[in-house]
């Protein structure tokens, strides 16, 4: 299958190089385009078996599938100037732009579409990616849940739930960045080198999220279990819940819908 990623930008570079170290599609079959060469030397040079090239023709020319990693407000212009031969399967990480909106962009109706929602870690094999789809076979959709599970976890949600998802991963992401950065700069205060307290939070996180995600379990269950009776762990839970830390992070993700 020839893939073509139409932008090299943080997301599409980031397809790019996790789609490369995956098992399901060759390097040898993904070409990218970018308008500038900067970004297309440096993934040529993490990857020398992807091909790249300036014109978005070139690439989507004989592609099986295209993915969109284009601003929002360059999507229909960009999907415009091109010419598909055939119907390849189109897929869009464009956030905010609709089925419909892609429908009406495209000159030929009725392709298999897809939204895809990734987040950063994307590059590090270990996104969470939310997909919908349109006009697609349960072979397709299994084939974007494949492809995507190799660069961390995917998975297949309605379109009308992606702007909530978003918040929770794409969005979501930097949040959790904001926790380690606000407990390093808490272990500064309290002797630790930053470097170092950098790891510690940022494996305490991971770990954290391997709790949930391998076993059958909740995070009040993982919490009770190192909360005891007058520890220091329940005296820091409490101090979070008397400066909001539940009631922001709920706003937070509300307000990024």
């Amino acid at each position: 299958m020839k893939i073509a990623i139409i932008g090299a930008g943080n997301m599409g570079g980031s397809i790019a190089r996790g789609l490369a170290k995956g098992s399901i599609i060759p390097a040898s079959e993904i070409t990218v385009s970018n308008p500038s060469s900067g970004k297309l030397d440096a993934l040529r040079k993490e990857c020398p078996e992807l091909h790249t090239t300036n014109s978005n023709q070139e690439a989507v020319t004989n592609a099986d599938m295209v993915i969109f990693a284009v601003k929002p407000w360059l999507m229909e212009t960009v999907i415009r100037e091109l010419r598909f031969n055939g119907k390849p399967i189109i897929v869009s990480v464009a956030a905010g732009i609709s089925f419909e909106q892609l429908d009406s962009f495209l000159p030929i109706k009725e392709q298999t579409l897809f939204r895809l929602i990734p987040n950063t870690a994307i590059s590090e094999l270990a996104s969470m990616t939310l997909i919908s789809s349109k006009n697609a076979t349960t072979e397709q959709e299994q084939l974007l849940l494949d492809i995507f599970n190799e660069m961390g976890l995917a998975m297949l949600i309605p379109e009308e739930k992606l702007a909530a998802g978003t918040s929770l991963t794409s969005c979501g992401i930097a949040y959790v960045l904001k926790y380690i950065q606000a407990a390093m700069q808490a272990g500064i205060e309290m002797g630790i080198y930053p470097k170092d307290g950098m790891k510690m939070v940022a494996q305490s996180v991971k770990g954290a999220a391997e709790l949930i995600l391998n076993k059958d379990t909740h995070p009040s269950v993982e919490i009770d279990k190192v909360c005891t009776p007058g520890g220091i762990t329940i005296k820091g839970i409490n101090e979070l819940e008397h400066g909001g830390f539940t009631s922001a992070i709920i706003k937070a993700m509300k307000a990024s819908k």
